[in-house]
């Protein structure tokens, strides 16, 4: 008979302190950042006010010189295939790596596609990378906060490089550009077809685009799809004040174009730091930070409210029913909670 599997331990479980997760996680030991980062995506209440301490403690003991990038695509794009190939890529270069895939959470069964790390094989194996898919739904904070606080462990456990890819183009890229310092959008050959399934505005977003799979008898296309995304970007104002977003050709499985690619991350990092737009970037993202954490908080503090708790399900009924106004409820709702 053979013995039962061991059950994994869940954020908290063993009554660590934040300080003791912290020194785990500045270790680099790649259990103790995997434990640490359960414990920032845990929506228990006791396990939130822990991972804020633990995160307040490594922002006092880290100086972090990382890069922030991050990578999306229309679906089929070869996002992970890529994050495969470049990761690999840095490691060997001499970087740690890290990689928070956001997968998305089902509204309905509050579960997520975690398949990702399954189709980075090589950078999984990979002793200098680090490999975290994370589901993007839950509350008190949610994917913003989450990612955030992620970011800052990985960090602070040595990982020079975070990668984060999104599940896809949508509104949760809009996210994650206000949490990276380089943006990268993978696309597929004909532009045209490709712009379409794009929500406005996302081509205003990236710093590279990235025509993948430009192999085999793809290659033409892809050079064509180039120079059709190099004229719409030629048209939009870049997100990035001073630097130029261009279209490049590259191809995962060949691995071709990956070392160009880090060159022109590089090229971003150098132009921008000198004219201090990175800093304040960076100082612009921790401003936002603490404007999400309060209305986040604010959120959740007014749903756990007794009073609230209490007259919610009643206003609620009356509101269905027509009984009452939405406007006259919610000042209800707010008079009690403030009285409260």
């Amino acid at each position: 008979m053979t013995d039962a599997p061991k059950r994994r331990k869940k954020a908290g479980e063993a009554g660590k302190s934040a300080n003791e997760y912290a020194d785990g996680v500045l270790s680099g030991n790649k259990v103790a950042v995997a434990q640490a980062i359960t414990l920032v995506e845990s929506n228990a209440e006791k396990h939130f006010e822990t991972a804020q301490e633990m995160i307040e403690a490594l922002q006092q003991r880290t100086n972090s010189k990382s890069v922030r990038i991050g990578i999306t695509g229309v679906p089929g794009a070869g996002k992970s295939t890529f994050i495969d190939a470049f990761g690999t890529y840095l490691c060997a270069k001499g970087h740690r790596v890290a990689v928070l895939a956001v997968d998305p959470s089902s509204k309905v069964s509050k579960g997520s596609i975690l398949g990702d790390k399954t189709r980075m094989e090589r950078l999984s194996r990979n002793p200098d990378a680090f490999i975290r898919p994370s589901p993007s739904g839950g509350t008190l904070g949610g994917v913003t906060r989450k990612t955030r606080e992620s970011i800052i462990v990985c960090e602070a456990a040595g990982y020079d490089v975070i990668l984060v890819e999104t599940v896809g183009v949508g509104q949760g890229e809009f996210a994650i550009r206000g949490m990276v310092d380089f943006f990268l959008l993978l696309v597929l050959t004909g532009a045209g077809d490709e712009l379409q399934t794009m929500k406005k505005g996302i081509m205003e977003l990236p710093d590279l685009v990235v025509v993948n799979k430009a192999d085999g008898d793809n290659v033409k296309n892809a050079e064509r799809a180039r120079h059709e995304y190099n004229q719409i970007l030629h048209f939009l104002t870049s997100y990035t004040r001073g630097w130029e977003t261009k279209a490049v050709t590259a191809s995962a499985i060949q691995e071709k174009g990956i070392e160009e690619i880090w060159d022109t991350v590089t090229a971003f990092l150098d132009t921008t730091m000198k004219s201090g737009v990175f800093e304040k970037r960076r100082q612009l993202q921790q401003k936002e930070w603490l404007y999400e954490m309060i209305q986040e908080q604010l959120k959740h503090h007014f749903f756990q409210h007794p009073s609230i708790k209490g007259t919610m399900p009643v206003l609620e009924q009356e509101v269905i029913s027509g009984k009452r106004p939405v406007s006259g409820s919610v000042k209800e709702l707010i008079t009690a909670f403030l009285e409260g």
